[in-house]
């Protein structure tokens, strides 16, 4: 644990508090203005329940989160919070203005009360990652902060760009809660998806923005689709 920081998690209806991610550990400062992701296997935090146990896996993990996360700082600042990075220590400070969306909406879908044009701050966000040729597969909308009444995008462990070797997504469940697996698999069907074969990170997109149709209306959906559908080549 670090000084001055706490676990932080999401408190879900019916469920109580849940980790608010399945691969790092996530802190926050007691004044709520700071939050971690501790890029560290912590079983205090992950209760048991750790899905990332290779360290070199985590490692890879990290150094994506910082790669895009730096990319985005550069190109679309307005875009992410600004931040530090501790490479030796695996830990990424984030400024913020308290819990994310997910949980200002009190874990339901309910972000209209949050930030009414969260919608369009989103699509912006989504254009500007097709803009870079990022495939960003981690869209929970806790991966999202409001800073200054402006939506913040954080969560990019889980990016690809057409430079990267293709994936197969056997190669990444470690990486999906089981709930999403459950989910995705009739989708990956109608999809034409075939969990075992490498896949183009296009399609893995596609398959993205149906599953997170569970989290988000299916039109934001539809029409992060066609974002990418009309910037980006493949």
């Amino acid at each position: 644990m670090i000084t001055g920081f706490d676990y932080y998690y999401n408190n879900v209806p019916g469920k109580g508090l849940c980790r608010n991610n399945l691969i790092y550990t996530s802190l926050i400062s007691q004044d709520k203005k700071t939050f971690c992701q501790w890029y560290y296997n912590d079983s205090g935090y992950h209760g048991g329940h750790n899905q990332v146990v290779d360290p070199a896996l985590m490692d890879e993990k990290f150094q994506r989160e910082i790669k895009f996360l730096r990319l985005m700082g550069k190109e679309y600042p307005e875009h992410v919070p600004m931040f530090s990075i501790d490479e030796k220590q695996q830990k990424i400070y984030l400024e913020i203005d308290g819990p994310d969306m997910w949980e200002l909406a009190g874990c339901t879908n309910s972000y209209d009360a949050v930030l009414p044009d969260w919608r369009e701050q989103m699509l912006e966000i989504i254009q500007a990652h097709a803009n870079l040729g990022i495939y960003k597969y981690s869209m929970h909308p806790s991966s999202y902060f409001v800073v200054d009444g402006k939506l913040k995008s954080i969560n990019y462990f889980f990016c690809y760009t057409g430079q990267d070797t293709k994936i197969s997504l056997t190669d990444v469940m470690s990486h999906i809660s089981i709930n999403r697996r459950k989910d995705l698999l009739p989708k990956m069907s109608a999809l034409g998806i075939d969990v075992d074969q490498p896949t183009d990170f296009i399609r893995i997109q596609q398959l993205a923005f149906e599953s997170f149709k569970t989290d988000f209306p299916a039109e934001v959906m539809d029409a992060a689709c066609t974002v990418y559908k009309n910037t980006t080549k493949h």
